[in-house]
């Protein structure tokens, strides 16, 4: 068992499965073409199998080494996931193209192999909380601009603003900066000159506010797990060098309650 879990726990078995979920990659991709899958397909399943096959053993020993703490990591339950979905038979699936277009997220074990990329995925689950609630604030936002221009403008320019669901897509629209000026605010301004008192509020509002505080939000959040995880880092370190140095300070003691020991007989003596 110690065997094993010093192969597990490698650097050189990290890189070995950080290799194959590239070299997996490059099939999964090559697997879209079909003149290369009419020459190399045998190639190519071959490698996926090999792939598998490795992705399987890995977990399988990390599953005997952690037995039930493993299903306590999140990150472990990922990768028991994704590689579930990879034993999925590939003639089982043939008949359900979504199942077997699920086949590439075993790519995504690359998030549990990188450390940069599970602290960005970290930092995004933690602001998720925050970000309910801008979402829940843009969302009012919008529904509240959505009506207006619907009684505003409706009438005049149905195809935009003449339900609710056409002025939140054409909102939304206006939102992204992607041909408002021509699409949408230039025609409105042609009937309505003073239109630019609402669109360019409404673009302040959401574009330059609202969306980058999802991005304070979500910087705030990487900061914090980047802080968390050197805390923990500097904890294991302190840790080992209490293991390291626990043995020396005994023996440290011991000494000297020995040469305290020494000196004791040694005044006695002198005193007789």
């Amino acid at each position: 068992m110690d065997m094993l879990h010093r192969i597990i726990k490698s650097p050189i078995t990290e890189r070995v499965i950080m290799a194959l979920i590239i070299l997996n990659a490059v099939t999964l991709g090559l697997e879209t073409s079909k003149t290369v899958t009419d020459n190399w397909g045998w190639l190519l399943h071959i490698v996926d199998r090999i792939v598998i096959t490795v992705f399987v053993v890995e977990l399988l020993g990390r599953i005997a080494i952690q037995r039930l703490a493993f299903f306590k990591d999140g990150w472990n339950i990922f990768d028991f996931l994704v590689v579930g979905i990879t034993l999925i038979p590939v003639q089982a699936t043939d008949s359900f193209t979504v199942l077997r277009a699920l086949r590439v997220l075993r790519l995504m074990r690359l998030i549990t192999i990188v450390p940069s990329l599970r602290r960005v995925v970290g930092g995004l689950i933690a602001a998720l909380p925050g970000m309910g609630s801008i979402v829940l604030l843009i969302g009012l936002i919008y529904y509240v601009c959505a009506v207006m221009a619907v009684n505003l403008f409706g009438e005049d320019f149905p195809e935009l603003f003449g339900t609710l669901g056409a002025s939140l897509f054409t909102l939304f629209a206006v939102m992204t900066l992607e041909g408002w000026v021509d699409g949408v605010v230039k025609p409105v301004m042609v009937k309505f000159p003073y239109a630019w008192t609402f669109f360019i509020p409404f673009i302040i509002g959401t574009t330059f506010t609202i969306l980058n505080l999802f991005i304070g939000i979500i910087v705030n959040a990487m900061q914090t797990e980047h802080e968390k995880e050197q805390k923990e880092e500097r904890a294991a370190e302190r840790d080992m060098l209490h293991d390291e140095t626990g043995p020396m300070m005994r023996e440290l003691v011991a000494m000297r309650q020995e040469i305290a020991a020494l000196r004791k007989e040694v005044t006695s003596g002198s005193r007789q």
